[in-house]
């Protein structure tokens, strides 16, 4: 079944071409509230990016755009520079390679950490399919490099449901490399984070976007600047400032808004 519906494979001009994620002068509105205004935001492929702004700045609607979960009132929304990701529904934009996590985790608690990882293969078609049929060797390959992505190697039998909240969010982010994500949107990682834990979720991020292209969103600021990415500061709903963690934090207007706060 073609997952594009008519259309939907269109580039819209020269500037998105290069882009893994294209956002154009992107406008929604709830009730008469403008949560985003005009918004233009572009991403490159091997991008690792963090999004940072005040409660109400957009970064979940701008979120839930890329995700088709929220439809724009207008504005272009492209991925990999030619797909229309405003035509598509949520479950195509997954299938097309984009991955999102959000802030509180979502394991299978009463399964192991090895098979929340099999569930989440891309290959796999259903829950009985990962749980009672054979791993072939490219599966269990597959499965051990996830678990040194995230670090949960000597945890691979035990229950997701004994982790701890790091962990938790460790393994979620596996089960989304499980399924080979191009764009991963990852939301306030290091929320309810150990000082230890923040440190090992960086590292693991950088790690991740030698191969593919992150979003990260997040309001701990030791945290972004650890990242060491570009910064982009969102304040009623579009791009205030652009730049290092130590252009934004010596921005003016970043302060007042936000920052200074």
């Amino acid at each position: 079944m073609n997952m594009f519906q008519p259309g939907a494979h269109i580039a819209p001009d020269r500037g998105a071409a290069s882009t893994i994620l294209y956002l154009d002068s992107v406008s929604v509105s709830f009730d008469g509230f403008r949560a985003l205004n005009k918004l233009s935001f572009y991403l490159v492929p091997g991008e690792l990016r963090a999004i940072i702004g005040p409660n109400g700045a957009g970064k979940t609607t701008m979120m839930d755009v890329i995700t088709g979960k929220t439809r724009p009132d207008s504005g272009q929304v492209y991925f990999d520079g030619k797909v229309d990701l405003t035509r598509l529904d949520e479950a195509a934009i997954a299938n097309l390679g984009i991955g999102r996590k959000f802030q509180k985790p979502t394991v299978f608690e009463t399964q192991s950490v090895e098979d929340n990882l099999r569930l989440a293969l891309k290959d796999r078609r259903s829950v009985a399919a990962a749980l009672f049929s054979r791993t072939s060797a490219a599966q269990a390959r597959r499965i051990d490099e996830l678990l040194q992505i995230i670090g949960l190697g000597d945890q691979r039998a035990s229950l997701a449901g004994l982790l701890s909240h790091g962990q938790k969010q460790w393994l979620e982010i596996g089960m989304l490399l499980a399924q080979e994500p191009r764009l991963l949107l990852v939301d306030e990682p290091a929320a309810g984070m150990t000082d230890s834990e923040t440190a090992t979720t960086a590292t693991m991020l950088k790690d991740i976007a030698r191969e593919r292209s992150v979003v990260v969103v997040e309001h701990d600021m030791e945290f972004v600047r650890s990242l060491n990415a570009k910064v982009t500061v969102l304040h009623e709903g579009s791009v205030l400032a652009e730049g290092s963690m130590d252009h934004v934090q010596n921005h003016a207007r970043v302060i007042e808004v936000y920052l200074g706060r």
